[in-house]
């Protein structure tokens, strides 16, 4: 076995099929009534965000003929746009997240590993508050995309995990989910944790462990875990995705321990919930994998690689490549 591995690692992919492109890239602002909060969506688009969030597919195509031949792929979520915010149970996200992941296996094979992301089960939008997490999203992402919610990688003495973060994360997105499907997300959650739990109770004191977590808000309920609590010395890294830019990732920091919100929505009293946990982030040492388009108001998105030697004797060596032609 050679003694290095490469792992290319990208995230937050936001893959278009045909029928959300239909949608238009407006898609967020025909549920609002009020015109201030849909001119706040337009102007937070086309400047801050991602100005066209559902013509987003060429970058998959750079990324493809850019990633060489690594040794592993992590695809760490995030694979359709989630334009109606109810996950993969909507056909047309579906159609999105099961043609990008087709191209990563037609591509890489069995050399892939892929995360769940919040857009594979669905979340209430930022703005307008509706959709929400799905139980047939989470059906569909098992049986028909093929997801596993938890997979571990055994490289010499280097363990890579990969967990579900909307489920480790539930407590905060208990008010995402149907009344009538919360025991069974309660259920689903008690199990996983458990499986992660036993994975992190099963390791060597020689192992170093590679975390991938889509979403951060994940990380504070698995620092509650007793199994995980007493390896989090041999977590070298945790790769997250979700927040897009390395200014969204400093500005999460910058707010850690925030007093919590209760007025303004659910959605801003779930956000300043999770910054308010966000302390608990530093023992997982977080390295984001930015969104492949990053956000549009810096340009800078891409992926990163790892190489990895497989007796630990250094630590991971990380890079961040842009795509070509992007910026």
């Amino acid at each position: 076995m050679a003694e290095t591995v490469t792992l290319a690692i990208l995230s937050d992919i936001h893959y278009a099929s045909a029928a959300e492109q239909a949608r238009g890239n407006d898609y967020e602002i025909r549920g609002l009534a009020n015109p201030m909060l849909r001119a706040l969506v337009r102007f937070h688009r086309r400047y801050l965000w991602l100005r066209e969030p559902l013509h987003q597919n060429h970058l998959l195509d750079r990324f493809l003929q850019q990633a060489g031949e690594p040794d592993y792929v992590i695809a760490n979520g995030d694979y359709s746009c989630n334009s109606v915010f109810i996950g993969v149970s909507d056909e047309a996200a579906c159609q999105s997240a099961k043609a990008c992941l087709e191209q990563l296996r037609a591509r890489f094979g069995a050399r892939l590993q892929a995360i769940y992301g919040d857009h594979e089960l669905g979340k209430i939008s930022f703005f307008g508050g509706y959709g929400g997490m799905r139980l047939a999203s989470w059906e569909r992402a098992r049986q028909e995309l093929k997801l596993e919610p938890f997979w571990q990688l055994t490289l010499g003495n280097y363990v890579l995990m990969g967990v579900v973060s909307s489920l480790v994360g539930l407590p905060v997105f208990e008010a995402d989910t149907l009344p009538e499907e919360r025991a069974q997300w309660e259920r689903l959650r008690a199990g996983h944790m458990a499986e992660i739990s036993r994975a992190f109770g099963a390791l060597s004191p020689e192992q170093r462990v590679l975390l991938f977590c889509h979403d951060p808000t994940a990380l504070p309920f698995l620092w509650r875990e007793e199994a995980v609590r007493a390896k989090l010395p041999q977590i070298e890294q945790t790769v997250i995705g979700h927040l897009h830019s390395n200014l969204i990732l400093w500005k999460s920091r910058w707010l850690a321990g925030m007093p919590r919100i209760c007025f303004l929505g659910h959605t801003v009293r779930r956000l300043s919930a999770a910054l308010r946990e966000a302390r608990h982030w530093r023992p997982f040492k977080v390295r984001l994998c930015p969104a492949l388009a990053g956000i549009q108001l810096l340009k800078d998105g891409g992926y990163l690689t790892a190489k990895l030697n497989l007796e630990a004797r250094e630590p991971v060596k990380f890079q961040l490549h842009r795509l070509e032609g992007e910026g």
